[in-house]
């Protein structure tokens, strides 16, 4: 059986479909209709041609008794599914045709969609673009995550400080999703561990159920799909009818409340035990729910366990999932009644695992007292894992389970028999940091991996203006072969299609100023360079290294305000987690001197600093298109990969950073002399750390940032709290662990040269356009190739 490409609908099929939605679905008419109808009536006709192809991908799965794929995530930020739905059927035409005969505006339904409230950053993002690209080539897989009902948070500014609410993309019917109430598994915490009859039994004290919600993800011209599966926390026993009759009401509804905790929030603050504990349960809860449902689907095609490693992949995306050695392994001893040699031997041979950083303290780690309260009968698996792997590796005194800590990091290295990195700095900085006694030990385990984004949505979809120009010179190839891109070069050389490339670029600056202007009351010139950075925040990405130079620019265009400036505005946005005060300050710091810059008559026609909230998938789609610099500043060394300064390249941003993570290919690819490079590379940052008084030397030798620091010392930016900010100047003057100050005078340095080239304009769209022409090697589909061929062993099901 091979699955075709959908034939084409027309526009008055797609119109009938939405009028049948409208009226059996809704229970509306077209003349009472509000948008959120319309909305819910054009996402039913667009899913019911995507579960034709959902249903022909799960046939041909059965039939061939092919390998999957199971992609293990806390996080899936996959945002709006319409307007991607709609693009990957090649139907954009037809659907805004539809709703154009039904006098509905399209471009007004496809906003009211909420972005799902399923992540928070670059770990969500990539497994949305991953899972897109799994459908796309055809490969069997499945994701699994949690239908969390209030996200993260939505985050608002009140003076400037970040503000934390519920999500609430849930209040409304979410059109994509399928309820599977036959796929539900009950998930134990707590209780006791005894041996009955030479077999281990786990009786928990504490029971949810996981409920399954399926959402199809269809890939590219609609030949496959492939599904997201959510897990949703239920009590067992959901309501208490005794403690309501004798009137308390609250005390009936609690085993449903707690139950529903598991699954309200992503990232729960863990900085106190009762958060600490909620954020172990929801990983046990996505993990065991999805080997649960993994081996039910594997026993309704065989009855030898033997095969499971031949059968199924399991990718392990960070540590959060990492439960998943022992879980499997004792499903496959104390219950299937495998040897405890075969069971461990078996689950690694199942299991790989992604590492995405390098922080000793992001790899997590769990007290022995709450893990094994938790899960009691995994402590002593890990115990015995960790005597397995000694018994195999006598000269090694490595450990999982070490100074009363379960090391999550070492568990998944452990259990896993491919072990990948997300670029190629960051896995060799595996080998030589975080791993390095457990590559010694198994140097054949890992392999890299680096990140890609999806085609579709990063540029067809969300750019329109250059995708629309690319397809007219190359034609439609390269959304599925992105490498195509390299075609474009020719025509870069060619002046009038620069000036049609600026265009583009010009038309989208113009539509995100509109839309600043309209959404939050800010004025900015579309003709001034748009340098952004949109990051969660974090010390080591560096937003303060960024705020301190625009500190810096402002006060020199104070100095000589008639010099020949560039007009720049520094956009920024990103969420910092509830518990990380740090990072908050820095927000708000950066929004207390944007207030000031931007009131200053003086220097607002040349320079201003916005920090637009509630960074989501919806927003990334519209900064990205009209940034015309991607900061990329992190500490050398830190980040992993990054996936943002792909988008930003493949849509003709140039990039100012460090040698971190992906930038170091991305470099490699458009070439150095279209990148800012600036800064110490990973090895001169250990030095330098390793240099007495390294900060204050920093600024000793730089009188602009000591004129900054001094600026926020001294209160310039809170003059109603003048020593707010003194502790974050005390950390950049002393332990600076990630050397922004050190950075500081080659940021600088780099950030005049990005001036001096955008002053010329057509020297700054050849490069911008170079960077689109040269970013093709950066589409997930050529990382999902790379997994499938080098750690899963799957194949396609897709023939020509």
């Amino acid at each position: 059986m091979n699955i075709a490409t959908p034939p084409r609908t027309t526009a008055d099929a797609f119109r009938d479909d939405i009028l049948r939605h409208l009226t059996y679905e809704i229970g509306t008419d077209p003349s009472h209709a509000q948008v959120q109808d319309w909305r819910l009536a054009l996402s039913f006709a667009v899913r019911d041609r995507i579960v034709d192809s959902w249903f022909a991908a799960t046939r041909k799965t059965y039939e061939a008794g092919a390998k999957r794929v199971y992609y293990l995530s806390m996080e899936f930020l996959i945002g709006r599914l319409l307007e991607d739905g709609i693009v990957n059927l090649r139907l954009l035409d037809e659907a805004r045709g539809a709703l154009s005969q039904l006098g509905v505006d399209f471009d007004t339904v496809l906003s009211d969609e909420p972005d799902a409230a399923l992540g928070n950053g670059g770990l969500g993002r990539l497994a949305a673009c991953f899972l897109e690209s799994l459908s796309t080539l055809g490969c069997p897989a499945y994701g699994y995550g949690i239908r969390y009902e209030h996200g993260l948070f939505r985050q608002s500014f009140e003076g400037g400080r970040q503000m934390e609410a519920p999500e609430t993309w849930l209040l409304q019917r979410h059109a994509w999703e399928f309820e599977r109430p036959e796929a539900s598994y009950p998930i134990g915490f707590g209780g006791s561990v005894e041996t009955k009859g030479g077999t281990t039994v786990w009786t928990p004290s504490e029971c949810v159920f996981a409920e399954a919600f399926d959402t199809p993800i269809v890939g590219w011209q609609g030949r496959w799909a492939n599904t997201l599966r959510l897990w949703s926390a239920k009590a067992a026993n959901p309501f208490d009818l005794s403690s309501f009759n004798r009137g308390a009401f609250a005390e009936a509804a609690q085993p449903e409340a707690l139950a529903r905790t598991i699954s309200r929030v992503l990232y729960p603050d863990d900085t106190t035990e009762q958060g600490k504990e909620l954020r172990l349960k929801q990983e046990f809860f996505l993990t065991a729910a999805a080997l649960r449902d993994i081996l039910r689907r594997f026993d309704s095609e065989h009855d030898d366990l033997g095969k499971l490693p031949a059968k199924v992949a399991i990718q392990l995306n960070d540590t959060h999932p990492a439960i998943a050695g022992p879980e499997l392994v004792r499903i496959l001893h104390d219950e299937r009644g495998m040897s405890f040699e075969d069971a461990m031997a078996t689950a690694t041979a199942c299991l790989s695992y992604t590492n995405h950083t390098l922080l000793p303290e992001a790899l997590e780690s769990w007290g022995e007292g709450l893990f094994g309260r938790l899960l009691p009968r995994h402590l002593q698996i890990v115990d015995r894992i960790d005597s397995a792997h000694a018994k195999a590796n006598p000269s090694r005194s490595l450990s999982v389970r070490a100074d009363h800590q379960v090391k999550m990091g070492e568990l998944s290295f452990v259990m896993a028999h491919k072990v990948n990195g997300v670029s190629a700095l960051h896995t060799g900085l595996m080998k030589e940091t975080v791993f390095e006694e457990l590559h010694r030990l198994h140097p054949d385990r890992i392999v890299n991996q680096t990140n890609g984004v999806t085609p579709r949505r990063w540029l067809l979809s969300c750019n329109p203006r250059l995708s629309g120009l690319i397809t007219e010179t190359i034609g439609e190839g390269w959304v599925d072969d992105l490498e195509r891109l390299k075609e474009l070069e020719p025509s870069i050389e060619d002046a009038g299609w620069r000036q049609r490339y600026a265009d583009a670029k010009r038309g989208n600056k113009a539509d995100l100023a509109a839309w600043m202007a309209e959404a939050h009351g800010l004025t900015v010139d579309p003709d001034a360079m748009f340098d952004v950075q949109i990051k969660r925040l974090h010390e080591y990405k560096r937003q303060h290294l960024n705020i301190l130079e625009a500190i810096a620019l402002w006060q020199e265009i104070k100095d000589a305000p008639s010099g020949n400036h560039v007009p720049r505005v520094k956009i920024f946005a990103g969420k910092a987690a509830p518990g990380y005060f740090f990072a908050k300050d820095i927000i708000r710091l950066i929004n207390d001197v944007a207030q000031v810059i931007n009131a200053d008559a003086a220097t607002r026609d040349f320079f201003q600093v916005v920090f637009l909230p509630n960074y989501n998938v919806t927003l990334a789609e519209r900064l990205i298109p009209a940034a015309d610099l991607s900061e990329q500043i992190s500490t050398a060394g830190k980040e992993a990969s990054g996936t943002g300064n792909m988008k930003f390249a493949l849509n003709g941003a140039l990039t100012i950073g460090t040698l971190d993570g992906a930038n170091v290919e991305i470099r490699e690819h458009v070439g150095a002399e279209n990148f800012f490079l600036f800064g110490m590379t990973a090895d001169e940052v250990v030095a330098r750390r390793k240099v007495e008084n390294h900060a204050a030397q920093a600024i000793a030798a730089d009188p602009r940032l000591k004129r900054a620091l001094d600026a926020i010392k001294d209160g310039l930016f809170s003059p109603d709290e003048p020593d707010r900010y003194v502790h974050i100047v005390e950390n950049l003057s002393g332990p600076d662990y990630f050397l922004v100050s050190s950075d500081f005078t080659d940021y600088w340095r780099a950030s005049r040269e990005v001036d001096a080239a955008y002053a010329d304009a057509e020297t700054w769209t050849r490069k911008a356009a170079l960077n689109t022409a040269r970013s093709g090697w950066f589409s997930s589909d050529r990382t999902i190739r790379g997994y499938m061929s080098d750690i899963w062993n799957a194949e396609s099901l897709l023939t020509g």
